[in-house]
């Protein structure tokens, strides 16, 4: 029996869900993060993995997680505590765990946060808006490949006014250097003529480096300003900018059955 444990983003409250489940092995050591569930099955058949001190080479052992002790090389491997968290990035921020040019990251504001965590994505340092990051291998991949079509929501001020054509043009693909965008929701939420300036909500459910940037250039535009909205349903309503929460369960499950 053992407790995995989540957020009430209502209270910031840890709470835990009892499991009694066993696991295979390679599956438990994968999701501690050691290695991929490949590798690590190569790794019980050379006999690196210890279960309650002794040593397993068979693929089809199984484990009560929390009851069990495993591991590898000597070293005990627990499974991390999984965090699921929405930052509402402002501009300014790279998004990287650290630079080696000094720059400010997005790890500088989750302030509070003791555990490691990734972002789930990526936005530019000019970029603002939903960011989210999380330690839960299953969680990013479900966010970040385009094939599970999780959408992300943009709000794009550019330079210069496109016409219906060029929106369409968004919205049915366009080509970016070696490839072509995925069908995009678009709407033009403001036209300004006199001083050249649009407003335009962008919906993709990819999220290749620099996208919608890219997609504004391929009309003609220039974006001035950014923001991401959304991802799937989740917004940063309730969030200042440079401050973060954690999702509530409901939130993760809704991306995870989506």
């Amino acid at each position: 029996m053992w407790k995995n444990w989540g957020y009430n983003a209502k209270n910031n409250k840890k709470v835990g869900v009892e499991i009694m489940e066993e696991e295979r092995l390679q599956k438990y050591l994968a999701e501690c993060g050691v290695a991929s569930r490949r590798k690590c099955e190569e790794y019980i058949v050379q006999g690196l993995v210890k279960v309650n001190g002794n040593t397993v080479t068979e693929l089809g052992t199984k484990i009560v997680p929390g009851k069990d002790t495993v591991e590898m090389n000597g070293k005990k491997i627990t499974k991390e505590q999984k965090i699921y968290i929405l930052l509402n990035k402002p501009v300014g921020y790279v998004t990287t765990v650290t630079d080696d040019r000094e720059r400010k990251t997005v790890m500088d504001l989750l302030e509070g946060v003791n555990e490691k965590v990734v972002p789930v994505g990526r936005l530019d340092m000019f970029t603002s808006g939903l960011l989210l990051l999380s330690n839960d291998g299953d969680f990013i991949y479900k966010v970040t490949h385009p094939k599970h079509e999780t959408t992300k929501t943009y709000i794009v001020k550019t330079r210069g006014v496109p016409s219906e054509g060029d929106l369409e043009k968004l919205r049915h693909g366009v080509k970016i250097e070696d490839y072509v965008t995925s069908p995009a929701k678009v709407e033009l939420l403001l036209k300004d003529n006199t001083n050249d300036i649009a407003r335009i909500w962008i919906q993709i459910h990819e999220g290749r480096n620099r996208q919608v940037r890219k997609m504004c250039e391929a009309i003609g535009l220039s974006v001035i300003a950014l923001k991401r909205e959304g991802v799937g349903n989740l917004t940063c309503e309730g969030v200042e900018k440079g401050k973060w929460r954690y999702l509530t369960e409901e939130e993760v499950k809704e991306i995870m059955n989506a």
